[in-house]
């Protein structure tokens, strides 16, 4: 970070190919699969990276960019065009490298395409807490450091969201089973 404070355009694209994917992936998750939307952020969020700033070089760079993205993302949720519904037709598993068999296919896509409401029905906080730790590995002070939120909040958040979210799958798998 310190050398693209310095103008790198080098270190610039180390970090936009290190970084840009799983910060993609994030997005395409938290704002419920708008994929052209998530990609603007993205964008965005490296640009940001670029604007002079406070940032602090003992500070992880990591929890920083992903805080970056989650505040760009929570200000597109304020906008009237945005809404938190997940499309139907979208498919999560597109941004995944696998080569699984047709059979394998169709049911993974059905799968997360129920997990994807699911988790586009929890609250934003939730939302934000479940997908950094789960689908980006972060840990929970990386989480903490991301949300700006105290570390109990982030267990509470997580305990409370992977509970709604188990509730949600179970009233949906319910639902599917009814005639």
């Amino acid at each position: 970070m310190t050398e693209v404070q310095r103008g790198s355009t080098d270190a610039l694209a180390i970090l936009v190919e290190r970084y840009h994917a799983p910060l993609l992936a994030y997005l395409y998750r938290l704002l419920g699969g708008r994929q052209q939307l998530a990609e603007d952020l993205v964008q965005e969020s490296f640009l940001r990276l670029l604007q002079p700033t406070n940032y602090q070089q003992e500070r992880p760079l990591k929890p920083w960019l992903y805080a970056i993205a989650t505040n760009l993302a929570r200000d597109s949720f304020k906008s009237a065009s945005v809404r938190h519904q997940i499309p139907e037709n979208e498919d999560l598993h597109s941004l995944l490298d696998s080569t699984p068999g047709p059979e394998e296919v169709v049911l993974a896509k059905e799968e997360g395409q129920i997990i994807a409401a699911a988790i586009g029905q929890l609250g934003d906080e939730y939302r934000s807490a479940l997908l950094l730790r789960f689908y980006q590995g972060m840990s929970l002070q990386e989480i903490a450091v991301t949300l700006h939120i105290p570390l109990g909040t982030v267990k509470s958040r997580l305990s409370v969201g992977t509970h709604r979210l188990r509730d949600l799958l179970i009233t949906l798998q319910e639902e599917e089973v009814k005639p």
